[in-house]
């Protein structure tokens, strides 16, 4: 029994379609991410991905611009299974207006599609015997940052 041309075109077609939908999708570009840690506190920090695994993460809390300007610092990124992907690198977040608090920021989440990503984060300070935080994120894909 042959099979119709016309069945081997969709056939086709389909099997294309499933692999474009199956790649993950592009880290690349600019993100706003959400942190609420479980024991309080909200943080708004930007991570700009770039496509070698590289990125910077920029602290935006309304707090940290009583610092002055706020650094940026070198971030890496990395894909697991799937969608699923982890940041990190060193940050240091505000303390009201008197201190910070550096330490080593992870987040490991997963593509909810390909601009948004949630999961969950912990901070690791690097000073004093205080025990990490943990908490949740959501990273929204920034207008333009494609």
């Amino acid at each position: 029994m042959q099979t119709p041309p016309l069945t081997l075109c969709a056939l086709a077609q389909l099997c294309c379609f499933a692999l474009a939908h199956a790649q993950s999708p592009n880290i690349s570009g600019t993100w706003n991410i959400e942190i609420s840690f479980g024991a309080g506190g909200q943080r708004s920090l930007r991570f700009d991905a770039q496509a070698d695994g590289k990125g910077t993460f920029a602290l935006m809390d309304p707090n940290a611009k009583a610092w002055g300007a706020t650094n940026s610092s070198d971030a890496k990124w990395t894909r697991g299974g799937g969608n699923s992907l982890t940041f990190a690198g060193p940050i240091e977040f505000a303390i009201g207006n008197v201190g910070r608090d550096p330490g080593m920021l992870t987040l490991n989440g997963k593509f909810e599609n390909p601009d948004s990503i949630t999961g969950v984060v912990e901070f690791s300070p690097s000073v004093g015997a205080r025990g990490s935080k943990h908490g949740t994120f959501k990273a929204v894909r920034a207008a333009g940052g494609k």
